[in-house]
């Protein structure tokens, strides 16, 4: 059973959530600070705990600006209606139909209504009329009974009817079970009793129950046994107190046992396996750092400050394997505790209730201190989880926001004069709550359209151009063309493809740079390689592919023939040039065709620019959009291009 809609009034600073629709595995409530969010979990679990911890209390829940005049009107009305809760129906169709007939149901949603009171009622879409003339058809009973029931359209009229007759055999057994199997109950119904044994049999411990989790619940790094005891006694609300008894239940471990010396070496191996058991959950997921380790250790310290000096201490501490150092538990990273400490939770619930039992996971801001890839790694995680649970959390972080997936986002807004209103629209007027999506957004284009799993950085547009143009012409030809899997990304030139790579080097992401050779090699680029950053053979330049032989200046434009390229040239100045059209013989001797041709305007006074020289891309642009004739591009030309995407395959396939 699924919960598909929640329609939150009158809870704190929510007077009408407006009915919100809850996507199948998993809802992301996405506003800013007071907006709401966390009033909106809270309402949920307080419905339906499944721990049973958490009710409604009229005097904190109700809105505080309306509680006078609800508290006046209160014994004169019906209690408040905090939550209308609607659930999809799955396997119980199965199950209701084989034994109720296939038109029993109205519709497969179920609805329950919960009052401030902690009253419920519900709404079970049962068709009576259908199934009873089924059943008085069909039951074994005097044709003088069947025909004073046979216009029954419930079943309370079939028992109100044969209540004033005087039954025996059969008809005493039809009477009587029937008012057994379909009794009534406390709970408002219209006198439906099919409905009420529909939910009795197939709804109620089907409905699945709210697990919340919020930074209130974070484990411990030192935990005190007597006051654990104590606290366990006396039915505790301390969250991380109860997040501590649930890693001991995982353990199935006392607080009389960890208080006992003669027990060590048992408890010992028992917190060792647990902690082993769930670090090898966390580390599925937590990419950050996975040479860390979990380690438990029970004893006393008569110099520890209270309580800590009285009795005996459960001590959770995080060794780093690669530098052979542990800290205590609360002194790690808040995003790995964080982490660690939801898996324990969820995990200890999951033991306490049965771990086939559905829930609805409530999360409040959650890995709000992880580095935004271990935002990415949870949300791999909740994918995992939303498997077998619906998962709803708050968040204004763009990195726990799925830009694949944005039909499971909720707005939240605190809207004036409204309240607290939660919207499937993203058509938000509130740049605050849609900046997450935006930048979440923009993020992911960042990396899928401009970066890609393999990815060769060069310097310019230009050398995006003429890259695809004779990739195109050597895939016509049958010839090695580049790998089409391979993301060309141009980064403005030689000084930012430093700052690419170290940006991206951490991403996973294979990379290549093919950068422009000014006859000695790039410090920055030298330095990154030196740091490990990017290694030797990733980095290359024009000058390897124009002549390997012999290395000298060379730019993207350098990798075409002298005469191939001017052709280019004077037809893309064509308008500017005047008439003019520049031979290889009139340039000056060199190494860089860009050079020598800036020389050249120089020399003749030919402006082609306020700032002097020309614009290269201007030409590149000119070629894609005017294709050459085949015949006219040369084979050393097509060589070197395909010498060099050979090369760049080799590398990142």
């Amino acid at each position: 059973m699924k919960l598909t809609q929640a329609h939150i009034t009158k809870y704190k600073s929510i007077e009408d959530s407006t009915p919100v629709g809850i996507d199948a595995n998993v809802t992301v409530l996405v506003g800013v600070n007071e907006a709401g969010k966390s009033a909106f979990l809270e309402s949920l679990y307080k419905a339906g705990s499944v721990l049973d911890d958490e009710e409604y209390n009229e005097v904190f829940d109700y809105p505080r600006k309306d509680w006078l005049t609800y508290k006046r009107r209160a014994d004169k009305k019906a209690s408040s209606v905090v939550a209308v809760l609607s659930y999809e129906f799955e396997d119980e169709i199965t199950a209701i139909e084989a034994e109720l007939g296939k038109d029993v149901l109205s519709s497969n949603i179920y609805k329950v209504t919960h009052h401030i009171d902690n009253s419920s009622t519900v709404v079970v879409p049962a068709k009576e009329d259908g199934f009873v003339k089924r059943l008085v058809a069909g039951a074994a009973i005097s044709e003088g009974v069947r025909s004073k029931i046979a216009s029954a359209t419930a079943i309370h009229e079939i028992l109100e009817t044969l209540e004033a007759e005087t039954l025996t055999g059969d008809d005493e057994t039809f009477f009587t079970e029937l008012s057994t199997k379909y009794k009534t109950s406390n709970d408002t119904w219209n006198d439906s009793r099919l409905g009420n044994y529909i939910y009795r049999h197939y709804i109620l411990n089907n409905v699945p129950k709210f697990l919340y989790f919020s930074d209130y619940n974070i484990l411990p790094g030192k935990i005190n046994i007597p006051r654990l005891r104590d606290a366990k006694a006396n039915g505790t609300t301390d969250q991380g107190l109860r997040t501590a008894l649930g890693l001991l239940e995982m353990a199935n471990i006392t607080t009389e046992e960890l208080e006992n010396p003669d027990s060590y070496e048992e408890i010992k191996a028992e917190l060792e396996a647990v902690s082993l058991d769930i670090s090898n959950k966390v580390f599925k997921y937590w990419k950050q750092n996975s040479q860390l380790q979990v380690e438990f250790d029970v004893k006393t310290d008569p110099n520890e400050e209270a309580p800590f000096n009285s009795g005996a201490n459960l001590y959770i501490r995080v060794k780093n394997l690669e530098h052979g150092v542990s800290v205590p538990f609360d002194q790690r990273s808040k995003g790995f505790v964080w982490f660690f400490s939801f898996i324990v939770w969820f995990n200890s619930v999951q033991n306490r209730i049965g771990t086939d039992k559905e829930l609805v996971l409530l999360l409040d801001e959650p890995g709000l201190s992880l580095h935004g890839l271990a935002q990415a790694d949870f949300l791999h995680y909740i994918d995992d989880l939303s498997k077998e649970h619906q998962i709803l959390y708050t968040t204004h972080s763009p990195f726990m926001i799925d830009s694949e997936k944005l039909h499971q986002v909720r707005t939240v807004e605190d809207v004036k004069g409204k309240g607290t209103v939660v919207s499937g629209s993203l058509s938000s007027t509130d740049k605050r709550t849609l900046f997450p999506l935006q930048a979440g957004l923009g993020y992911s284009l960042a990396q899928n359209l401009f970066i890609g799993a393999k990815n060769v950085l060069v310097e310019g547009p230009a050398d995006l151009i003429f890259w695809k143009y004779f990739s195109a012409l050597l895939e016509q030809d049958g010839r090695t063309s580049l790998d089409e899997n391979i993301v060309i990304v141009p980064t403005g030139g030689l000084d930012k493809i430093a700052t690419f790579v170290s940006l991206l080097a951490g991403n996973e992401l294979e990379m290549a740079v093919v950068h422009d050779y000014e006859g000695s090699n790039d410090q920055r680029l030298e330095s990154l390689i030196r740091d490990k950053i990017i290694k030797d053979k990733q980095v290359t330049n024009y000058a390897q592919f124009r002549d390997p032989t012999n290395l000298k200046p060379s730019d993207v434009e350098d990798m075409l023939s002298e005469d191939l390229y001017l052709n280019i040239f004077n037809a893309a100045y064509a308008k500017q040039l005047n008439g003019t059209t520049i031979a290889t013989k009139d340039l000056a001797k060199g190494d860089r065709m860009t050079q020598r041709i800036e020389q050249y305007l120089k020399s003749k006074k030919i402006s082609l620019r306020p700032t002097g020289g020309y614009n290269h891309y201007l030409v590149a642009s000119h070629l894609a959009a005017n294709p050459l004739p085949r015949k006219s591009i040369d084979a050393d030309t097509l060589d070197r291009f395909e010498n060099m995407f050979k090369a760049i395959n080799s590398l990142l396939t």
